[in-house]
Formats: structure tokens, sequence, C-alpha cells
């Protein structure tokens, strides 16, 4: 039996402290912080969190992509804003296929998504700011358990 692994997704702070550190305090057992861009932040003001390069981030702070492997899945974190166009989701599951990810969380929308693409599953928290689709600010809990991924949007 694998050992369940738990996640906070977040992107799109705009330079908040505050929901960073309310999910840290909230969360404090969980296993992992990732950041999907857009935090608007020094890395020094961003421990504890996996993050990278949005498009109002200052340019060489965070690396544009980080992939890395947490139980049995590989990851690909990513803005998304150099990616994909809106609504084309397929480029981000091609671009998974190609770095041998299952799972790509991502941000820049806004806009919560979750959605299985050729087989990869895309996540996107929406922004713990300000979502444009008109709904109140979002983070994901991520489940992973064995090769399961359970998604749970949460409202900020």
């Amino acid at each position: 039996m694998s050992k369940e692994i738990r996640i906070i997704l977040v992107s799109d702070n705009h330079g908040l402290r505050e929901p960073l550190a309310w999910l840290q305090q909230q969360y404090h057992d969980y296993d992992a912080f990732q950041h999907c861009g857009d935090s608007e932040m020094p890395a020094s003001m961003m421990a504890g969190f996996a993050s990278v390069q949005g498009n109002n981030d200052a340019y060489g702070v965070y690396p544009l992509h980080r992939i890395f492997d947490l139980g049995k899945h590989h990851i690909l974190l990513t803005h998304g804003h150099r990616d994909f166009f809106f609504g084309r989701y397929d480029m981000l599951a091609k671009l998974a296929k190609q770095n041998g990810c299952d799972l790509v969380c991502f941000g820049h929308t806004h806009v919560p998504f979750d959605d299985t693409i050729e087989g990869i599953r895309l996540l996107n928290p929406g922004s713990i700011w300000h979502n444009r689709d008109g709904s109140r600010s979002s983070y994901m809990r991520v489940i992973l358990d064995g090769k399961k991924i359970e998604a749970h949007l949460e409202r900020y």
C-alpha cells in the first residue's frame, strides 16, 4: 500500500502574502506546497513553496517549468503563459507527454480547471487573489494515492 501524498496547489496571488501564510498554517501537515506562478514575490518570501515564473514575476527568480516526481507521478509545474493559448489545453498535454509527465499543474487563466486530455491530468487552481469567471478566490487540495489523483477545489 502506497503512502498518500497531500499537496496544496495555488496560483496567481499577485503579491498577496496573507493567503499563502494562511494556507501554510491551515495545511501545515501537508507534504508539498506548489505555486503555479505570478506570486510577484521574491523567492525569500516563498519559503516552503515550489514555484515557477509567471508573466508578472521578475525574470530569472523562478524557472519557467519544474518537473519532478511525487509518489508514482511525474509532474509538470508551469504558469502556462508560454505553453498554451486560452482554450488550447491540448498544448499542455502535449508538453507533458514530451517530458514524460502524467500531471500538469498550471495557472495564468485565473479560472479553475480540472480535466484529463490525451491521458494527461490538467489542474489549474484558479487564483487565490481574483478569479476571472466571477467565482470566489480558490486553490486546490491534491491527493496522490498510488496512480490515483484526487483534486478538490477550495474557495478562499
